[in-house]
This record gives C-alpha cells, structure tokens and sequence, in this order.
C-alpha cells in the first residue's frame, strides 16, 4: 500500500522536476526558433527577384487526353504567353494528343492556329487510336500482363512510355535535321505562367539533372505521390507541406530552397536535352513485364531518374516556389488563399511531419517490394531493375475509359 503511494506520488511529481522543466522550456524556445527561421525563409522567398529572361533552346514537350476544357479555359493561352516570354525562336512545340473521345482535337487546333500565327515551329499529332482500339489488340510479347483473375491485360505504364517516347522521337529527328536545343520542357495538363517556368527552368541556378514543380489537384494535398520519392528514396510522409520523411528533403522544403530528390514530375519538368541524344539516347519505360506480374509497378516518371546518368552527377530537384494546378479554380486558389503559410500552418505542419515521422516507417511497405523484387531475379537472371525506390504494390491496366487498378 505504502509503495503504491510513493509511486504514484512519484509520478505526479515528474511533471515539476527541474531537469525535465529545463528540457521542455529549451524545446519551446528551440521549437519557436524554428517556425520562425522558417517563416522569415518564407518571406524572402516570396520578395526575391524575378527570374532572368530565358536565354536557351528549349523543346516543349507535352500529351494530352480529353483536356479539352483546361486548353479552352488556361492552357492554350498559358503556352502562347509562355512562347512569347521565351521568345518564338527559341523554342520548338511537340504535342501528341491520343485517342481523346471530348473535343481536344478541336482545342488543339485552335492552338496549332495561335502558335502558326507566332510562326513557331511545332510538331503536333491527333491520333484516332482510343484506348479501346489498344485493349483489342491481340497481345504482344511487350506491355501485357496476366492480372490475378487470369486475364492477359493491356499495363498502364508502358502505353504511357511509348507515347513520351513519340515526343523524343521527333526531337531526335531534329537534332539530325542540325536543330539544337538546351532544355526538355515536359509540360502535363496544367494551369501555369510563364514566370512559373523561368522560375523552373533556373532552379539550383539551371544546374540539374531534373527540375520538377509541385502539383495541386485536391488543396492542401499535393498531387503525385506515384513519381515523388525524397532524397532516400522514400515516398512522401504526408501529402501537406513540408511533404517529406528524410532530413535533407524537409530542411531544403521548409526554407523554399531547392529540394534534393531522387525523382519527381509533379506538373512540369525541366531537363538537360543531351542525355536524350546520346549514344545510348534516355527514353521512358516500364518495369519488365515479367516483373509486373509479381503485383508490381513504378511510374515512367520515376524511372526515367533512375536510367537517367546525370541524376547521380548533377542530382533531380522539386522547386517548392514553382506549384501547378490541374485547373484554373486550384491554381488561383493555391496562389491566394495558400501563398504564404501563417504561423500556425507552419507550427501544425512540422509537428504532424514529426509525429508521422516517429510513429510510421517505410520499412515493411519496401520491404514487400524489395522481397517481390528477390524472387523475380531468381527466376530471371540476370535481368535487373534499377529504378527499385520506384516500385510500389500495385498493378495498373488500361480500360476502354481510362485505367484501374487490379
């Protein structure tokens, strides 16, 4: 009974014991002086100076699938504003719009009319091949997977590949042709400025493998958690700002630097264009087939970092400053309401990272993966697969209206 007392007695005073008052007023004052860097990282990111004017070649590179709404309401005038701001002779326009069953045919005519009165070279394809006409196909010995009912289905991943791979085409055809070009502008159905780009394209002072934004679709979520791995290689921690679980990724976040990934797309990215042109020229892929029938799959966006050489040399960056939306509601809602973070926005955004930080780990999500991974190399040696941050469990296939999972 008497010990009972004294411990519970003990436990009360815990709370007033010197050392942990000591402790718990230095992290108050270490905690303040956090926030408050960050909040004055904060409003000098948002009174520097305007990007320099664009002084490189630059190959727009850009798809499109039943966007006809967002090129009518911002994109199309986004990109001829963007064509005007870089200046018409520096930039050269690839579009592949495929099998859309809206009117963006019709939208991008419009633009091709727009960007003709530029006098802007450009290079832009309107397929009639729709999802349904590739899902009939009969099977070939690429891009087909056995789902786990049993049905030999049409994956997401490699069809998205070789439509990329259709913009590279042509700009290997013009570097044949003599025409040379700096950047690759890959371009996704976005609403964007022109200073957003100038921004992009001279983030870390334009030394980069890749350059990505960030991208909006569901406030304050950000977008592509498919392509988006910190500079560990893990996913994302959260879908709010600061985003990441590695120290490097957040610190750079929380002081709008850029920041150090190991792969990114989110909305728009900026690459040097010679590893496109190489000997052994860079182009999007898939996982091997046979991979993907062990219920795995990594984003063509990810990969294309992985199979990159200068990702290790000159590194892949997010510029936190540069944020896309998928329409122009998010966009101008993101640019108002979310410009800048108050206090409590960032006092409540590092406390949550911290606590998802210490309460959940990546290791048995990537340790699924990495044991799927094993086996599928016991069997098929000696293939391998380089871009394994990107891999997540999931298989993905086409349908007649989209994709699914599966």
């Amino acid at each position: 009974m008497g010990r009972r007392y004294y411990s519970q007695h003990s436990l009360r005073r815990i709370p007033r014991h010197p050392v942990l008052r000591f402790l718990l007023i230095l992290l108050f004052i270490w905690d303040t002086l956090h926030i408050l860097g960050i909040h004055w990282a904060q409003t000098a990111s948002r009174q520097s100076p305007p990007p320099p004017r664009n002084t490189r070649r630059i190959y727009i590179a850009t798809q499109h699938w039943n966007t006809a709404r967002l090129l009518r309401d911002r994109w199309n005038d986004a990109l001829v504003a963007l064509v005007k701001e870089l200046g018409a002779e520096n930039v050269y326009v690839a579009i592949y719009e495929s099998g859309s069953y809206d009117d963006t045919k019709g939208a991008l005519r419009e633009l091709d009319t727009a960007l003709g009165q530029l006098e802007v070279k450009r290079h832009i394809v309107l397929s009639d091949v729709s999802h349904k006409d590739e899902i009939t196909k009969q099977p070939t010995d690429h891009g087909w997977v056995k789902t786990p009912s049993g049905e030999t289905a049409l994956r997401r991943i490699p069809f998205l590949a070789n439509l990329r791979n259709q913009l590279l085409d042509t700009l290997q055809e013009l570097h044949s042709q003599g025409h040379e070009f700096d950047n690759i502008l890959f371009l996704n159905d976005v609403v964007f400025t022109p200073e957003d780009v100038l921004r992009l394209i001279n983030t870390n002072g334009g030394d980069y493998a890749a350059a990505c934004s960030l991208d909006f679709s569901n406030l304050p979520h950000f977008y592509d958690t498919f392509a988006l791995r910190d500079s560990q290689g893990h996913e994302a921690v959260m879908q709010t700002w600061p985003y990441f679980r590695s120290y490097t990724s957040r610190y750079a976040t929380e002081h709008f630097l850029p920041v150090p990934v190991t792969s990114c797309w989110n909305g728009m990215v900026a690459m040097p264009v010679a590893p496109f042109l190489s000997k052994t020229p860079l182009r999007f892929r898939g996982i091997p087939d046979s991979l993907g029938e062990y219920h795995l799959e990594g984003s063509e966006c990810c990969l294309i970092h992985a199979d990159n050489p200068l990702s290790p040399v000159n590194g892949v960056f997010l510029n936190p400053v540069v944020r896309v939306g998928y329409n122009g509601t998010i966009f101008d809602t993101l640019h108002s309401q979310y410009e800048v973070l108050s206090m409590l926005d960032i006092w409540k955004g590092v406390w949550k990272n911290r606590v998802l930080r210490w309460a959940t780990t990546p290791v048995f999500k990537e340790w699924v993966v990495r044991r799927r991974v094993q086996k599928w190399r016991q069997n098929h040696a000696p293939e391998d697969e380089p871009g394994g941050f990107c891999l997540i469990n999931e298989m993905q296939v086409l349908y007649e209206k989209g994709w699914r999972h599966v």
